[in-house]
C-alpha cells in the first residue's frame, strides 16, 4: 500500500491498532506498534527494520527495541488478534500448516538444516507451525509457533549409554555404510563431538537467542494440538479442522482431535492402514489363564491404496467444488469454469495402536469408523490424493470434496504475508523478536483483509 492509501484509511488503522495494543502498558509502546504496522503495509521490497525505519522516517533502533527488548506481552496481542480474525472471517474451517523461512547463517533462533515443504527440499531454515481461519472468500492467521529442531535441544543428545532424555526425539539412526571396491559393506562411523561438548554448544546457542527453557523439541503435530488448546482457552474452537498429510497421516494427531471433540477432514498417505467399514472383529479363544483376549479382526489391516484399487476407478464420480480464480488474460465478464475431479468416498476403520489405545475403542475391539475420500484422475492408474474424515455418515460426497479442498485459501495468506508484508524478512536472532514480528505481520494482513471484505473493489490495497 502506498502512502496515499494509508492516509485514506488512517482513522480505521488507528482504531484497529488501539484495540489490538490495548493491553500494552505504555503509550510509546502502543505508538510504536502502530508505526510498525504502517511500516509493514507501506510499499517496499524489504520489510526488515532498517528499510522500514527509513521509509517511516524513524530510528531503526526504536523498532528493534520494540521487538527484542521492550516489555510487552505478545500472547495478549495474539489473543486479541485471533478473536478479531474469527470475527472478521467467520471461518468455515481452520487449517493447520507449516512454512519455511530460508536463512543464511546459524545464529537465528531454531535455524537448522531441515526439510521444508515450502522450499521442497532440505535447507538451512526456520520452520513455523501455524493455525488459520479460512473460507473461500478470506483467511487469517490465528496462531504461530517456531519449531524447535533436535539440534537446538540438549535433551535430544544421547548420553554415554545412548539414552535420550527427550521422549519425542528420534532414536539413534543406524550408522551409514559405504561399500568397498568389491561391493562389501564397510562401516562408516559418523564423527560426533562428546555429549558434554554438544550440550554446551546447544545451551550457548539457546542462551544467545533467548529460547525459553520450556521450549523443547516435539513433533509439529503436537505443537498444532498445543495451539488448538491455547485457542480453546481464548474461547475459540474450530467448526472443522483440515491439514495436509504431514499431520493427517499421524494417528496420534487424529486421535488428539477426536479427544478434543474437533471434527476433521485431513489429507493422508496411501500407506495408511485401515479395516473396511463393514469389517467386524471376532472372538479369540480363551486360553484359560489371564485376562480374556479382546476380539480381533480376522484379516490384517490394508493400505488405503489397496482399498481404493479394490473398488476401481469406475466407482468414482465427477465432482465440481468451486470456481477457478480469474486469470490475468481473462476477458471482463467472461464466466469462470469450476474446478472438477473424480472422487470416491468409502467408510473405513483406521487401524494402529494409537487408535486402539484411545478412549473410543471399547472392549469389543471395534475400531471407530470414518470417511475415506479418494481423488482418482481418469488418466491415472491409481489415486493421487487421500483424506480421512470423521464427518457424519450422511455427509454428501460434494460436501466432503469441498471441505477437503478448502485449505487452498491459506496459500494466499503465505503469499501475501511473505511477498507483500515481509513475514520472512525478519533479520533478528531472538526467539521473542521472531514471534513478535510474525504476530505483527499477521495483524497487518488481517487489517488488509478487513478492508477487502468491507469494500472488495477498493484500490490501494495490497
Amino acid at each position: 500500500m502506498d502512502e496515499r492509501g494509508l492516509t485514506r484509511v488512517r482513522t480505521r488503522l488507528e482504531d484497529y491498532a488501539a484495540g489490538l495494543f490495548a493491553g500494552l502498558p505504555r503509550s510509546d509502546q502502543r505508538a510504536t506498534g502502530l508505526r510498525y504496522l504502517r511500516g509493514l503495509m507501506l510499499d517496499g521490497r524489504r520489510k526488515s527494520m532498517q528499510p522500514m525505519a527509513q521509509r517511516l522516517g524513524v530510528d531503526h533502533q526504536q523498532l528493534q527495541q520494540f521487538l527484542t527488548s521492550s516489555t510487552w506481552d505478545v500472547a495478549g496481542v495474539r489473543r486479541r488478534l485471533a478473536v478479531a480474525a474469527v470475527d472478521a472471517v467467520s471461518p468455515q474451517v481452520w487449517v493447520v500448516d507449516d512454512t519455511g523461512f530460508p536463512k543464511d547463517g546459524k545464529a537465528s533462533a531454531c535455524v537448522a538444516r531441515q526439510y521444508s515443504g515450502t522450499l521442497g527440499k532440505v535447507a538451512n531454515c526456520q520452520i513455523a507451525v501455524s493455525v488459520h481461519a479460512a473460507t473461500d472468500a478470506a483467511s487469517a492467521v490465528l496462531d504461530w509457533r517456531l519449531f524447535v529442531p533436535e539440534s537446538w535441544d540438549e535433551t535430544c543428545v544421547p548420553d554415554a549409554d545412548g539414552k535420550i532424555a527427550n521422549p519425542h526425539a528420534r532414536r539413534l539412526r543406524q550408522e551409514p555404510v559405504t561399500r568397498d571396491a568389491a561391493g562389501a559393506k564397510k562401516p562408516h562411523k559418523r564423527l560426533r563431538p562428546p555429549p558434554a561438548e554438544q550440550i554446551d554448544h546447544i545451551q550457548r546457542r539457546r542462551a544467545a537467542s533467548k529460547v525459553p527453557d520450556g521450549e523443547r523439541y516435539r513433533p509439529k503435530w503436537m505443537m498444532a494440538l498445543e495451539m488448538l488448546d491455547e485457542l480453546a482457552g481464548w474461547g475459540l474452537r474450530p467448526p472443522l479442522l483440515t491439514a495436509d498429510a504431514g499431520y493427517g497421516q499421524v494417528a496420534e494427531f487424529r486421535q488428539g482431535l477426536t479427544e478434543r471433540g474437533i471434527s476433521y477432514i485431513v489429507a493422508t498417505t496411501s500407506s495408511t492402514t485401515v479395516q473396511p467399514g463393514d469389517a467386524q472383529p471376532v472372538e479369540v479363544p480363551y486360553a484359560g489363564v489371564g485376562k480374556h483376549p479382546t476380539p480381533k479382526y480376522p484379516q490384517p489391516a490394508r493400505s488405503l491404496k489397496a482399498i481404493a484399487l479394490a473398488h476401481g476407478a469406475d466407482a468414482t464420480q465427477l465432482v465440481r467444488w468451486r470456481d477457478r480464480l480469474p486469470t490475468a488474460d481473462q476477458a471482463s465478464g467472461q464466466p469462470t469454469r469450476k474446478l472438477a475431479g473424480h472422487f470416491l468416498a468409502l467408510r473405513v476403520r483406521p487401524a494402529g495402536r494409537a487408535i486402539q489405545r484411545g478412549p473410543h475403542c471399547g472392549d469389543d475391539g471395534v475400531l471407530p469408523e470414518c470417511w475415506l475420500l479418494v481423488q482418482w484422475p481418469p488418466d491415472q492408474d491409481e489415486p493421487t490424493d487421500y483424506w480421512l474424515s470423521d464427518l457424519p455418515t450422511d455427509t454428501p460426497l460434494a460436501e466432503l470434496v469441498r471441505l477437503a479442498k478448502s485449505r487452498w485459501r491459506i496459500e494466499h495468506d503465505y503469499r501475501e504475508l511473505k511477498t507483500a508484508l515481509g513475514l520472512d524478512h525478519f533479520e533478528g536472532r531472538s526467539w521473542i523478536g521472531w514471534h513478535r514480528h510474525v504476530t505483527l505481520t499477521a495483524a497487518a494482513q488481517l487489517f488488509l483483509t478487513q478492508l477487502r471484505l468491507a469494500d472488495p473493489k477498493a484500490t490501494g490495497q495490497t
